[in-house]
């Protein structure tokens, strides 16, 4: 019976140490999004990994899916520069995240919406690292569409 104990003991030990892993990869990508809410290049470069990569998939002019790739300067660029009068907003729905050691992967259904209008809807992926304590934004990919959203 003591061993059952000592085996429950160090499951649930085992299980908060992963919940407080979950939250921490969660946070880095909620302050990501503060910074991008913000238009803050700088709150957003504090949880990318200097060599992060983003990509969006995408169609080409006949309809075929493509992935498209966006420097992360180029993207940063553009968050700064919406004019101030424009509202936008992506509105994270919920968050699937994996963790193998120091690598995490977070699924995160969004919509987008500018002027409080609904724009888009889709997913993030991001892959993190963990570097020392922090976890670190490595890889962004998204989808965009318009419709089969539920909004």
């Amino acid at each position: 019976m003591r061993y059952v104990w000592v085996l429950c003991i160090l499951f649930s030990c085992a299980t908060i140490a992963q919940q407080k892993e979950k939250d921490a990869v969660k946070a880095s990508i909620e302050l990501f999004f503060e910074g991008f809410h913000a238009q803050d290049s700088m709150v957003i470069k504090s949880v990318l990994a200097p060599e992060a990569v983003m990509q969006r998939i995408g169609e080409d002019a006949e309809g075929i899916a493509t992935v498209v790739p966006q420097k992360i300067s180029a993207f940063l660029k553009s968050i700064v520069s919406i004019p101030k009068t424009t509202t936008f907003q992506e509105k994270i729905m919920s968050y699937a995240i994996q963790i193998d050691g120091n690598m995490a992967n977070a699924w995160t259904p969004y919509e987008f919406w500018r002027n409080d209008a609904f724009s888009h809807c889709g997913v993030n992926s991001f892959q993190l690292f963990k570097e020392q304590e922090t976890w670190k934004i490595i890889y962004i990919v998204d989808t965009r569409r318009i419709d089969n959203c539920s909004k």
